[in-house]
């Protein structure tokens, strides 16, 4: 993984146009490359992660469980279906009010430097947890360390470590050590809600001469409530070098799908556009499959990625929304049946997770590790193997 930047010291005075990109377009370039395999079907895309609460929140425990989440479902599903797992970590800080001290002067501008001060320093532990041993394949078991003692998640997964040690051995035996082994690429993504952010953070790149968002590698947006394709996060998306999301709900019709990809892939690149589809299990297989004839039909080669968390919830007797689990893993299936019978590739996850070890009762709609394990092993059924 390329070096990202050192947070430093905190930031105290100049605009953000003025500060250190924090990605640069050579890793974004990586990505969409990477991303156009996935879009070929030679590859699967794993996002995941959370949109933060609060900077304080944000610490290396949290962020490193995260991680270890991501890598243990990256592992699972790499060993049932044999492709490359792109993984890309989302920690968003676009909704955390980091108070504006007395005397600082202009309330935005303050915000927008705790937001990049935030994001550099979460990076700088992405960087050393990707880099620093801990993402060591022969850490596989160490991942599961403090899991939840009786889970029938651990217990798959610790088979599956078995048999990952084992062929680790038989290939050091063999004088077999690949650098992959020791270390792990983690792409950043997050939604561009903040355009002032974004276009402050924005750069040119010195080798093309094209403009890319340093805030992160992939960035993605959720169409206007009335699910069209005319809005000015759209339009920023447009602009930019990196690669692009764009959330479909339910509501989204096939004509939306198509303004989209003719304004952000005109020129039709795989790895380019990647569509997030949250229509939650009662409505995937009635409303999926026209949406994807319509961007296949129009030459257009997107990556399609299902996150079931957000649209599959309840609301309990005191008033929290948590997520539905079997109406979650039903959005799945859903989502892997209709690609099926579309003839195209069920290309990735994108799940809302806290890297936490077990349950609580209190749990939202954020997936703890038991139930992201569970997930990855049902994903991985789906990809055409049982583990």
């Amino acid at each position: 993984m390329t070096p990202l930047p050192q947070a430093g010291p905190p930031v105290t005075a100049g605009p953000l146009q003025d500060l250190p990109p924090l990605v640069f377009a050579e890793e974004c370039d990586r990505l969409r490359d990477r991303l156009a395999a996935v879009a070929r079907g030679e590859a699967f895309l794993l996002q995941g992660g959370e949109s933060a609460r609060s900077f304080d929140g944000t610490t290396a425990e949290s962020v490193g469980g995260i991680l270890r989440t991501l890598l243990q479902m990256a592992v699972v599903l790499t060993y049932a279906a044999s492709v490359p797992v792109v993984k890309v970590g989302r920690i968003d800080f676009g909704r955390v009010d980091f108070g504006v001290p007395a005397g600082s002067g202009d309330p935005g501008s303050h915000r927008l430097r705790r937001m990049y001060e935030a994001s550099a320093t979460t990076l700088n532990l992405v960087r050393a947890f990707g880099i620093g041993g801990h993402a060591d394949l022969h850490q596989v078991h160490e991942w599961n360390r403090g899991f939840v003692t009786d889970s029938p998640a651990r217990r798959r997964y610790t088979e599956l470590a078995d048999g990952i040690e084992r062929s680790l051995r038989f290939m050091h035996a063999c004088g077999v050590d690949p650098k992959e082994v020791h270390t792990v690429d983690f792409f950043a993504g997050h939604e561009g809600r903040r355009l002032d952010y974004e276009e402050a953070l924005t750069r040119t790149d010195g080798r093309t001469g094209l403009p890319y968002a340093t805030s992160a590698h992939l960035l993605w947006t959720a169409l206007p409530g009335r699910e069209t394709a005319d809005d000015e996060h759209l339009a920023y998306l447009s602009r930019i070098h990196n690669p692009v999301a764009v959330e479909l709900g339910p509501g989204a019709d096939p004509d939306t799908v198509l303004a989209c990809v003719d304004r952000l892939d005109p020129d039709r690149v795989p790895g380019r556009l990647t569509f997030i589809t949250r229509m939650g299990a009662e409505l995937v297989r009635d409303r999926l499959p026209a949406l994807v004839r319509k961007a296949e039909g129009a030459g257009a080669t997107p990556v399609w990625v299902c996150d079931p968390v957000r649209g599959n919830t309840v609301r309990t007797a005191g008033g929290h929304v948590v997520h539905d689990f079997d109406a979650l893993l039903d959005e799945v299936r859903g989502f892997f049946e209709v690609h099926r019978a579309c003839g195209t590739h069920a290309g990735g996850i994108h799940v809302a997770l806290t890297g936490d070890r077990a349950a609580r009762a209190a749990r939202g709609v954020r997936l703890d590790r038991a139930h992201s394990l569970d997930l990855a092993f049902l994903v991985a059924e789906m990809m055409g193997e049982r583990v």
